[in-house]
């Protein structure tokens, strides 16, 4: 029992104690009234009722000493499970858990509005270590100082974490204070130093370049890109000499035997496998950028603009045609992931097959329409119908007539189950757009 009884519960366990110590009593007395006369003594009519009171007493005292028990102990689960809920109970107002090892410019630039130069310097101090010769140039080259995040985050900059603060692992390698190695900043990507160390990240903003206002500036009338001013006509760059400046061939195949990215399964058939010359290349620096766009240029917009080329975009605007575990089972690089991982219309399309090095980039690419905007997945879709045609190439009036789309149209109409991969990956089990049937044209009538 208790050491503190509680008072409902003690009159039944006196009643209980009482008729305990009656029934031991006549038990007693019979005991020695037969063992007095070595024989069995009936008891009297009044000495029988009392003992039959005194168990019926016993009796009950007992039950309600069961009910008591009983009531007691759904009591006690009742609080213990009140006190479980009210322990996985959220407090009102508490804070979620933010993880400092992942930056986030959403918060920063959109949440709590702060410029760009609240954090980062241009330039940096670092700019001429960076590159060497005349290949240095006046550029953001690393992360933000720490002055520029303790007047918000002191608390998380002196928490008392092992081997060092989480938030610290945004910008250092190690995270420990015998190691002060950063990260080679994103902006770095031309700088190809194997002692510094780059991390595979996505970045969070989109750059929104206005191909528009500079296919007809750009030329490459050299091994290095140069400007060509339009104000003289007879020397404009036709757009496959200004699309090399900022695009090439990613590990292209050239003359080589090696036609995969990696060797594909015995069994592959026509199934797709990655090959070589899968993807192009876009800017990963400011090199091109900052040959006109600089300080002592004047050209808006100026390297301290950062918010006008460079975009936060809300990530899976569009579906796209990628499939994350085929790509890494295919020896995908980081990329070759970044690329094929924004593709939104053939998944499967190689730039360097068949003839396509020699079709213009506009052919395929609206980038010369002011409507044409890399922040916006739509504007940049490539329409199904640069694929074909009349001219003929993967769509043609007919199958007989050797287009690629035809042949898995028709076969789609056939056996409903059929997927679709000559030019995609994931979108070849998905239902034949409009676009797709609308974009073959109808046959001429055949001449008498």
């Amino acid at each position: 029992m208790p050491t503190k009884t509680p008072a409902w519960f003690r009159p039944g366990w006196s009643l209980f104690q009482h008729g305990l110590a009656q029934k031991r009593a006549f038990a007693l007395q019979y005991a020695a009234s037969s063992q007095a006369g070595r024989r069995r003594i009936p008891m009297n009519q009044t000495a029988l009722r009392k003992l039959l009171s005194t168990l019926f007493v016993s009796a009950a005292a007992a039950v309600l000493l069961i009910f008591s028990l009983n009531s007691l102990s759904a009591v006690g689960l009742a609080q213990k499970r009140k006190s479980r809920s009210r322990q996985s109970k959220p407090q009102s107002g508490a804070k979620l858990k933010i993880d400092y090892t992942k930056f986030s410019h959403q918060t920063h630039a959109v949440t709590q509005k702060l410029a760009c130069n609240s954090c980062h310097s241009v330039p940096t101090k670092n700019w001429k270590l960076v590159r060497s010769g005349d290949a240095a140039f006046a550029d953001v080259a690393d992360f933000p100082e720490h002055s520029s995040c303790l007047s918000c985050h002191r608390t998380q900059f002196f928490a008392r974490e092992r081997p060092a603060p989480a938030i610290c692992a945004n910008c250092h390698i190690a995270v420990t204070p015998r190691d002060t190695a950063r990260w080679l900043f994103p902006s770095l990507g031309d700088v190809a130093d194997a002692k510094l160390k780059r991390r595979d990240f996505v970045s969070e903003f989109g750059v929104a370049f206005p191909h528009d206002k500079h296919i007809d500036l750009v030329g490459m009338n050299s091994s290095r890109p140069t400007f060509i001013a339009t104000g003289f006509p007879n020397q404009q760059a036709a757009p496959p000499k200004s699309c090399p400046v900022c695009h090439q061939v990613y590990q292209p195949q050239g003359k080589s035997d090696e036609e995969y990215v990696t060797k594909p399964p015995k069994t592959i058939g026509d199934a797709f496998w990655l090959k070589k010359g899968t993807f192009q290349t876009i800017p990963n620096s400011h090199t091109v950028c900052f040959t006109c766009h600089n300080a002592d240029a004047g050209i808006a917009p100026e390297p301290k603009n950062c918010d006008t080329c460079h975009k936060l975009i809300a990530p899976g605007q569009l579906k796209t045609d990628f499939d994350a575990k085929l790509a890494s089972q295919m020896g995908a690089d980081q990329i070759m992931l970044d690329r094929w991982s924004r593709r939104v219309s053939a998944g499967a399309f190689r730039h360097e097959g068949g003839l396509h090095p020699d079709v213009s980039c506009m052919n395929c690419h609206n980038a010369a329409s002011p409507t044409f905007i890399t922040v916006e997945p739509k504007s940049i879709k490539v329409a199904v119908k640069s694929c074909g045609g009349a001219e003929g190439c993967h769509i043609t009036p007919t199958t007989d007539d050797g287009g690629a789309l035809n042949f898995e149209i028709d076969s789609r109409k056939k056996d409903a189950k059929f997927v679709c991969t000559k030019c995609h990956l994931t979108f070849g089990n998905e239902p034949i757009p409009a676009s797709h049937a609308q974009a073959i044209p109808t046959p001429k009538p055949k001449a008498n």
